[in-house]
C-alpha cells in the first residue's frame, strides 16, 4: 500500500483553508513539513511485525501512515477533535490503526488509562510483541510522556521522538552543567539517551520559536535493574534536585527529617564517600541510584 498523504506545507495549508481553521499554538500544532525528516523518524524506529507503536499527536496522520506501513498495530493519540477528524479520513485504510480522540495524559505523573488499556490490548494479541514510541511530541507534553512510559512496566524497546532542542540537551546532559538535573539522571539511570538529528525551525509549519532535536531513548536493564524501587528514586531525584546546588547533606536532612536523624544520614553519605562539599549536581545517575537505595533501606527500618 502506497503512502499517498504527502505532509508539506503547501499540501496543510491547503488543507487546513479547505475545513476552515488553523493549527493550535496552545496544543503545540506544528506539523514537519520535511518529508526526508518524516522517513527517518519511521526509519529510525526499526520497526518490524511485532512492533506495536504508540504515537502520541496524529496530527493530520502523515507520519501514522507511514508507522502503519511497517508497523503491526499503530496506537495514535490525537487530543485535537478537529485534528481527529482529518487523520481519521487518512488512515482508514489501514486496519492496523487505532486512532484515540483523547489526552494521552491522566496527569503530569500518569498516562490515560484508556491509552494504557488500548496499549496491552495490542500487546496481548501475540507473545512476540512489544512496544516503540515513535511522534513528533507536541512540545507541551514531551516530558511527562516520555518520563511516564519509562516509570510503567510497558515492554517498550525504543522511543525516537521530535522535541524542543533545549529539552534533548536536558535528557542528555553530564553532571556539572547548567542542564543536568533530575530528568537527566531519571532518564540516564535507564536508557542510553542521544541526540540524532538537530532541526531547524524551518522544517515545521508553523514555524515554531525554537530549535528542535530527534531523540533515541533505549532501555539499559542492567542500569534500570540497579534501582531497587523506582517510584522511590523517581520522588527522589525529584525533590534533591529541587535544591541542586545546595550541599547533599542539608538536602537530605530537610528532605527527610521526619524519618532519619543527621546521624544516619551522615552515615550513609560516608560509605559512598561523599562529605560536606558535595552537591546533587555533581552525582553521576549511578551514584544517585546508589544513593536513593541507601537512603530507602534506613527509612525503611526506621518507619518498622
Amino acid at each position: 500500500m502506497k503512502n499517498t498523504h504527502r505532509q508539506t506545507r503547501s499540501h496543510l495549508m491547503t488543507l487546513f483553508e479547505r475545513h476552515g481553521f488553523h493549527p493550535r499554538t496552545d496544543l503545540g500544532q506544528n506539523f514537519l513539513i520535511d518529508l526526508n525528516l518524516l522517513e527517518f523518524l519511521a526509519r529510525e524506529a526499526w520497526l518490524d511485525k511485532n512492533d506495536v507503536v504508540l504515537e502520541i499527536g496524529a496530527g493530520t496522520g502523515g507520519l501514522t501512515t507511514r508507522l502503519a506501513m511497517q508497523a503491526a498495530a499503530v496506537v495514535s493519540v490525537e487530543v485535537d477533535t478537529r485534528m481527529y477528524a482529518l487523520a481519521k479520513d487518512v488512515v482508514e485504510p489501514f486496519k492496523n490503526v487505532t486512532l484515540l480522540n483523547c489526552d494521552a495524559l491522566k496527569n503530569k505523573n500518569q498516562f490515560s488509562p484508556r491509552v494504557i488499556e488500548e496499549i496491552e490490548r495490542q500487546l496481548a494479541v501475540a507473545p512476540d510483541r512489544g512496544l516503540k514510541l515513535v511522534a513528533n511530541l507536541p512540545y507541551n507534553i514531551a516530558t511527562p510522556v516520555v518520563s511516564n512510559l519509562i516509570a510503567t512496566d510497558l515492554p517498550w524497546s525504543r522511543m525516537i521522538v521530535t522535541i524542543q532542542l533545549e529539552l534533548g540537551q536536558r535528557m542528555t546532559a553530564h553532571p556539572g552543567s547548567s542542564d543536568y538535573g533530575a530528568l537527566s539522571a531519571w532518564l540516564q539511570s535507564q536508557c542510553d539517551v542521544k541526540i540524532l538529528k538537530r532541526m531547524k525551525p524551518t522544517v515545521f509549519w508553523p514555524r515554531p520559536g525554537v530549535q528542535s532535536a530527534i531523540v533515541r531513548l533505549v532501555p539499559a536493564v542492567e542500569r534500570r535493574q540497579q534501582i531497587e524501587d523506582r517510584a522511590f528514586f523517581q520522588d527522589f531525584v525529584r525533590r534533591l534536585f529541587h535544591h541542586r546546588r545546595k550541599l547533599l547533606r542539608g538536602v537530605l536532612a530537610g528532605m527527610y527529617r521526619k524519618q532519619l536523624a543527621k546521624s544516619e544520614i551522615d552515615a550513609v553519605l560516608e560509605t559512598m564517600n561523599l562529605d560536606d562539599c558535595n552537591r546533587a549536581e555533581q552525582l553521576e545517575p549511578a551514584e544517585l541510584v546508589i544513593l536513593s537505595n541507601s537512603i530507602r533501606k534506613v527509612v525503611k527500618v526506621s518507619e518498622v
